[in-house]
Parts: structure tokens; sequence; C-alpha cells
């Protein structure tokens, strides 16, 4: 791809892009043998193309309908992303094609320990069961939590935590036509929404960290995962989290710039936690700070650039909410229509 004129992105080596003379671009994602490519310059493409038919023995399937299992459908709306297929072919697999729905991917009123009294399952089956969940959630924030919770269980799984990743099955039953829209605006403005669930693991007392990010308000990545020390406050545990959320944005921020896609105005980074938001903007040695300097300073210094600005959001508008605990079914809900989220089956 370097001796066709692309240039490799470093912030994802799979990513190879050509921007021609007449100010068009084309892009070209790899995964293993399966490649995307797409831009604005056709005849750039077609001999892409050509180049590869000579190195290569390739099939071109023409618009891009289905990727890896991940389903694509084209509209005057946008773009639309989900797994359809992959969750009927799920549920034969679990024998959960009759089951009853659950409402939501986890019940908010369990926490998820070792269980140690507990009957032990088959770890093989359980393993092969979560690592299909996480694969599942690359088109699906909603589970995003429920299934990082599970996976904490691998090593030794137990009838409780079996029954829990059960329960996201059953949820997928009702929704399993539930995707991402991506819809067409000319916006490039990028912002994140950060939460901490502080001390929320019952084994060891880790906060869970949620980070979503936006790229012109659609919807472009997540993450729900359990930090890798102990925080002592509620604020160090958003702080973590804001850290998180500012790397990902930065990440995001060099994608586009490989792309030739700019923005002047300042990435916004939305917290709910005050405590936060005024440590990151105080250079002043706070005793409770201590322990999280290196991000204290990471992060003062992207605002003090103007490359970030992190505007205070309500708890109730905090988007991150859904990736950092269980919710019941009516804030889950609202949350999940706000993230862009639709269900194609859906009479709405």
């Amino acid at each position: 791809m370097v001796g066709l004129g692309f240039k490799q992105s470093q912030g994802d080596h799979t990513l190879f892009v050509k921007h021609s003379e007449s100010g068009g671009v084309t892009v070209l994602l790899v995964y293993v043998d399966d490649i995307i490519v797409t831009g604005d310059d056709e005849e750039e493409q077609q001999m892409l193309s050509q180049h590869l038919a000579k190195e290569f023995e390739i099939k071109s399937l023409g618009k891009l309908k289905y990727f890896l299992g991940i389903e694509v459908a084209h509209s005057r709306k946008g773009i639309f992303i989900s797994q359809q297929k992959y969750i009927t072919d799920l549920l034969q697999e679990t024998g959960k094609t009759a089951c009853k729905p659950a409402c939501t991917p986890i019940d908010p009123n369990v926490k998820l320990g070792n269980a140690e009294e507990d009957i032990a399952v088959n770890k093989e089956m359980y393993q092969r069961l979560v690592g299909k969940l996480i694969y599942l959630s690359h088109t699906r924030p909603d589970v995003a939590f429920a299934v990082s919770l599970v996976s904490q269980f691998m090593h030794q799984p137990k009838e409780i935590h079996l029954q829990a990743a059960l329960r996201i099955v059953r949820y997928l039953k009702g929704t399993p036509g539930r995707g991402i829209l991506f819809e067409r605006n000319g916006s490039v403005e990028l912002e994140a929404y950060t939460d901490a669930d502080y001390a929320g693991s019952i084994v060891d007392r880790r906060s869970t960290t949620g980070y979503c990010t936006f790229l012109g308000g659609n919807l472009v990545t997540w993450k729900s995962k359990k930090q890798s020390v102990v925080s002592r406050s509620s604020a160090e545990a958003e702080f973590r989290s804001m850290a998180q959320g500012i790397c990902e944005l930065l990440w995001l921020k060099g994608i586009l710039e490989d792309l030739r896609i700019k923005s002047d105005e300042p990435m916004k980074l939305y917290c709910d936690n005050k405590s936060a938001i005024s440590i990151a903007h105080n250079p002043v040695q706070h005793d409770r700070t201590k322990h999280i300097e290196v991000d204290r300073h990471f992060i003062k210094e992207k605002l003090d650039s103007g490359l970030i600005c992190t505007p205070y959001v309500s708890s109730q508008g905090n988007l991150a909410d859904l990736l950092t605990k269980g919710l019941n079914s009516n804030n889950f809900e609202r949350i999940v229509s706000k993230l862009g989220m639709i269900d194609i089956h859906s009479p709405a």
C-alpha cells in the first residue's frame, strides 16, 4: 500500500489513506484478508482494485453490506450498522430462541462477586459465550457494561455469573435489530461523555470507567472497563475516566487529521463531577490528587492549549452512565435512544 502512494495511519495501522492532487481521498481498511475501500475518488479506487488484483486473488463484493459479522444498511438518512444475524445464531447456539426477553441486559439490583460458595459451571462453555458477547459489543454499547462485568469472572465462573451472561442473551432476544445509525450531517465536532462508578466492584472495590465519544453528533466509540487501581475518592475515579476520555478524543482527532478533516473548535469533554472539573482547572496541589499527578498534568495541559473544554453535565444527562452501572429500564431506554441507537424492527 505504501508503494502505491498510500500513507499508513499512526493511529490505526490497519488504515491506509491516499490524497490525490485533485483533492480527492481514497481510504482502505484491512483486517487480515477482508478489505473495505471507500472515498470520493472513483478513478483512484479503480486503479487500486487493478493493482490489488495483480498482487492477490481478490473478489469484489460491491457496496458494503456485511463485514466480519457486522451488517451495514444504507439509506437517505445515513448508514445503519447492526449484528442481527450474529444475535440470531447466538440465540440458537444457547437454546434461547423461545425465551422470554429481558428488558435490560443486567439487573440493577444484583452486584456480582466471586461467589465462592456457588456451583461452578463449565469454564470453556462460559468463556466461549462471553467471547461471543464481547464481539457483539462492537455495535451494541447498550450491552457493554454488562459484558465487561461478566468477563471479569472468566477463570472461575459460577452459576450466578452464567445466569448474568444468559440475561444479556435474553435481552438481545427482545432487541435483535437494534444498532447504531450514523446520520448524514456536515458537522465534525468531537465530544465525549465520561463517568465512573466509584468503588463499584465488590471483589476489589475498584471503580469502573465509562466513556462514549461522538463525531458530528454520531456515536463512534465507547468503553466500559474496570480501572486498574483503587481510587480513594469519587473525584479521583472520575478524574481517571476524564483522562481516558481525553486520550480517546485525541486518538480520534489524529484519525481525522489523517483524512485531512480539521476542526478549530475545542473538543468537549462532559463530566458530571464538579470536584473533578475543579481539580482539572486548578493547578494547586491537593492532598487528594497526589495519586493522580500524571493524569492531572496531562488534562491541565490539554485544557490550557485550548484543545479540550470540560462543560458540566448533570448525572441525568450523562450518556456514559449506561457504561458504568446497571440502570432501571426507563433510564436505560432513555440513554439508549440518546446514543443514536435504533431498532429497525420497532413499530415506531
